[in-house]
């Protein structure tokens, strides 16, 4: 998923050496270590990438319950969008499948899904900043593009 995460970043025009990449010992810690990589203020965007599989009991669903929870708590306090790129499975092949496999890779889409937003809320700030009484955006048109619909 880190590689398909890179290589969406890459692909939309971004520089592989200026993303930080921060390895959290497990999910669940995601939140904290995302957090304060947001709060030295340095990123319009965090991604989180993580893997819960299913086990004998309910734990997997707590866990991937409270992490996004606590994305979405992050959002909300600091401004910045946080993806959720936790894939949650039943077994290590589902897992791999999309992790790049024959379902995607969830790294890519999460890194799509957070640019999108950074863009999108950096259109907001600046449509507030012009004091422009509307703005529209729409993930992956230039404003060339816009104005032509």
């Amino acid at each position: 998923m880190l590689d398909g995460a890179v290589a969406e970043y890459t692909q939309r025009g971004g520089d592989a050496s200026q993303l930080a990449i921060l390895e959290a010992p497990g999910t669940f810690e995601l939140v904290a270590i995302a957090g304060a990589a947001a709060r030295t203020g340095r990123y319009h965007a965090i991604v989180c990438l993580g893997c819960v599989i299913k086990g004998e009991t309910t734990h997997d669903e707590h866990i991937a319950r409270a992490v996004a929870h606590g994305l979405i708590d992050l959002t909300n306090t600091l401004g910045i969008p946080f993806s959720y790129g936790v894939v949650t499975t039943l077994t290590t092949e589902q897992a791999r499948a999309r992790a790049g496999g024959d379902k995607g890779n969830k790294g890519a889409d999460a890194m799509s899904a957070a640019l999108d937003a950074a863009d999108a809320m950096r259109a907001v700030r600046e449509a507030h900043q012009a004091n422009t009484p509307g703005v529209r955006f729409t993930p992956g048109l230039t404003p060339h593009d816009k104005a032509a619909r």
